[in-house]
């Protein structure tokens, strides 16, 4: 007798004949003879007695068929068939709807979910049929039924669901030292040992793209200066050992010789050593100089991910002292500022300066000449961005200013706004760890479910309990996942884990992974606290003290439930101010569908990303970083701080500075600047002309904006989803 039913989704319910007969019967209403209730039953109630203790519903449905074929009512069974064959396609329509926009290149929200990829290209055609398929099988097979049903209805997003079933990890900050002192092996090559500058940009390039293969995040180098610097000095030694040649000379006592900077200067007037040694230096400078412009060059160009995209790369710089690790800094910083081919600006990798006192950012420190050029680059190419040494929650005990791996003790970022560096299990550090997944919350959804209570107190007492639910169920759904990672074995990520995840060299290839990326961190996020406050209260915390009081109280709460989370289940949790990208608009459309237009909530086509104040919002520099600061404490997975300057930012490096200043007073962690930048899509010329129709090179009226879209550049607004491209509409200038 049949007991349980398995459904298609994975889950598992009690049998109930009505539903047979529901469909019996509907067969039945089609036929001339219509329905035989007598049948009905009969058929029922066989299938019912003689089926097994727990069938599937295909089973019971080929059941039904087998019995009407053998009853007088031939008729009924085709008609039962043809049902069934129909319901199936009508369960394939909506896959097949999807495939239809891929394979046709429609620009819509499913094709441009990512702007850095392109699902044109047939790689990224293939990259969103793979993607698009895998995403049921999580649901039906890998999540568990609370968390199906808290994405199903819009509480909760998974991120990079599409990777859920590879294991796969998010990201990981290189620790690149490892990878040029020893080399690796990728697919069928092997990379030696660095040797010069040029090799050792080389190879910091291969490094991120084959990580970036066995990865669905993003992958950044944490000490980008002091990693190459060493380099420097032996392209240094490789020019004396040139001219040793040239000259039939012994200069091997210059090879050690106290630089205090690499700088080209003129030969004129030099003798002897003296002209030897700046000779070399020149030679230096020019081969470090081509070497940083070839690593941005490959960079925009080599491609990832079955060559659909190029790879999510960060690098983090500015506090290597060192007149090698200075000449790194400074010719990166000239070779971004002049541009790639046609001087476009570079969209990766993503730069970050440290920003560091007594290093690298008040005058007098010994980088403070570096972080004003770091300022006068941004101003024209939107990077670098600026981390934050100096921030209370990013210091480190052990860092001291004589140690020369002190880099092992500075915070690094991705450049979208991922952080990690505190650490349960091992030192604190960014070196070698990263994200193992994340997952939004939709705290809007919870406040809107509140809004309608009268009672104030209540309303927001009502919110706290939903939000407690809904983040246990989170909690459970990121330990999941965890547990299904860690069953990986190290051979699935040759790189990853030989070379850079910490603790990695203790593995061999058929080992699991388990051992070791509990190093990594578990993020919860949260999207839209503008319009959940509103929802709540009337007003964002950009207009109202009181909503700022509340979005703090909320978030704080969502921070002390998450280190309980740690305890509870001993790994590395965090809270996330999740950089929103594909996630923009779509819980916005959810929750429209569910509860109509309601104003400053669901009247847009996007929710405002994390914490921030909305980006329609007038309001001064100052004013948004006194209200978006506190916030930063609270979210050690990441964050960031943005500003809207106006006109060209190219000659006024000071507005950049000017925003660095603000950091620094409210204890903000990380921040970048945007400005307007025209670009032509013909020749690659750029500008910052208000309004421009017209590329005055080439005459092609294909102009497009420059602009970031969650932390990272786009090259073309083209690629951008609606939800995106509405807020871009939306966003005014902070003055």
């Amino acid at each position: 007798m049949i007991q349980t039913v398995l459904k298609r989704d994975g889950r598992i319910v009690g049998y109930n004949e009505e539903k047979i007969k529901a469909a019996i019967r509907k067969a039945m209403l089609t036929t001339d003879l219509g329905e035989d209730e007598a049948l009905i039953l009969k058929i029922a109630d066989r299938i019912g007695v003689t089926g097994k203790e727990s069938m599937t519903v295909e089973e019971i449905q080929d059941r039904v068929e087998v019995e009407l074929m053998k009853s007088p009512r031939k008729e009924v069974a085709k008609k039962y068939i043809a049902y069934r064959n129909q319901r199936s396609i009508a369960r394939r329509a909506k896959t097949r709807d999807i495939f239809l926009e891929i394979i046709e290149a429609k620009n819509n929200d499913i094709t441009r979910e990512n702007a850095n990829m392109n699902t044109d290209s047939p790689a990224g055609m293939m990259m969103k049929f793979a993607s698009e398929t895998t995403k049921p099988f999580v649901d039906d097979y890998l999540l568990s039924e609370e968390a199906r049903e808290a994405v199903r209805n819009g509480y909760i997003h998974i991120h990079d669901k599409d990777y859920y079933p590879t294991k796969s990890l998010t990201c990981v900050q290189h620790p690149l030292d490892n990878i040029l002192r020893y080399g690796f092996i990728a697919g069928h090559g092997e990379s030696r040992p660095a040797k010069r500058i040029e090799t050792a940009s080389i190879i910091a390039c291969i490094s991120m793209e084959t990580a970036q293969n066995e990865m669905h995040g993003g992958q950044a180098i944490p000490a980008f200066d002091f990693y190459l610097a060493p380099y420097v000095r032996s392209s240094f030694i490789e020019e004396i050992k040139n001219l040793e040649a040239l000259a039939g000379k012994d200069y091997s006592h210059l090879y050690d010789a106290h630089i205090d900077d690499f700088l080209s200067k003129s030969l004129d007037g030099l003798e002897g050593e003296e002209r030897v040694l700046q000779h070399a230096v020149n030679r230096t400078v020019s081969r470090v100089h081509q070497a940083m412009e070839a690593f941005i060059h490959n960079m925009n160009t080599i491609h990832s991910r079955g060559g659909n995209q190029v790879v999510f790369s960060s690098i983090n710089y500015g506090t290597d002292t060192s007149a090698e690790g200075r000449c790194i800094i400074r010719e990166l910083l000239h070779s971004t500022y002049e541009g790639v081919g046609n001087g476009a600006t570079a969209i990766f990798p993503i730069q970050i300066w440290k920003k560091k006192r007594g290093v690298s950012y008040l005058p007098g420190d010994r980088n403070y000449d570096l972080y004003k050029l770091a300022c006068k680059v941004t101003a024209r190419r939107f990077f670098p961005n600026f981390v934050n040494l100096d921030a209370t929650y990013n210091q480190h005990e052990k860092w001291r200013a004589d140690d020369p791996k002190r880099y092992l003790y500075e915070v690094a970022t991705m450049g979208c706004r991922t952080r990690v560096f505190e650490n349960r299990f091992g030192e604190k550090t960014s070196v070698g760890r990263g994200n193992l997944s994340f997952t939004t919350v939709n705290i809007v959804r919870l406040a809107i479910e509140c809004m309608n209570i009268i009672d104030p107190e209540e309303r927001i007492a009502s919110f706290f309990r939903k939000l407690d639910t809904t983040l246990d169920i989170t909690a459970r759904q990121l330990c999941d996942r965890f547990e299904f990672q860690k069953t990986a074995l190290a051979k699935q990520f040759p790189l990853l884990m030989s070379k850079l995840w910490v603790g990695s060299e203790s593995l061999n290839p058929g080992s699991t992974i388990e051992p070791v990326i509990n190093q990594g961190t578990l993020g919860i996020g949260f999207i839209g606290l503008a319009e959940c406050l509103i929802a709540l209260t009337g007003k964002h915390h950009g207009e109202s003290e009181d909503a700022q009081a509340l979005g703090l109280k909320i978030v704080s709460h969502m921070r002390s439930r998450i280190n309980g989370y740690s305890e509870k289940y001993n790994h590395n949790f965090s809270v996330l101010a999740t950089p929103a990208e594909g996630l923009s608009g779509k819980f916005t459309q959810k929750d429209r569908k569910s509860f109509g237009v309601i104003p400053g909530v669901t009247d847009k086509a996007y929710y405002t990303n994390s914490n921030h104040v909305p980006v329609y919002y007038h309001c001064s520099p100052k004013h948004k970083a006194k209200v978006e600061a506190p916030y930063h404490a609270l979210t050690g997975g990441g964050h960031i701080f943005y500003v809207e300057i106006d006109g060209d930012a190219t000659h006024n490096p000071d507005a950049i500075s000017q925003v660095v200043d603000l950091m620094d007073k409210y204890n903000i962690g990380y921040c970048s600047v945007n400005h307007n930048r025209n670009r032509c899509m013909e020749c690659g010329y750029e500008d910052a002309t208000e309004g421009l129709e017209k590329c005055p090179q080439c005459g092609s009226a294909n102009i497009d904006r420059l602009q970031r879209i969650t932390g990272y550049l786009v090259g073309t607004t083209d690629r951008w989803n609606s939800g995106k491209l509405a807020e871009l509409h939306d966003r005014i200038v902070h003055k």
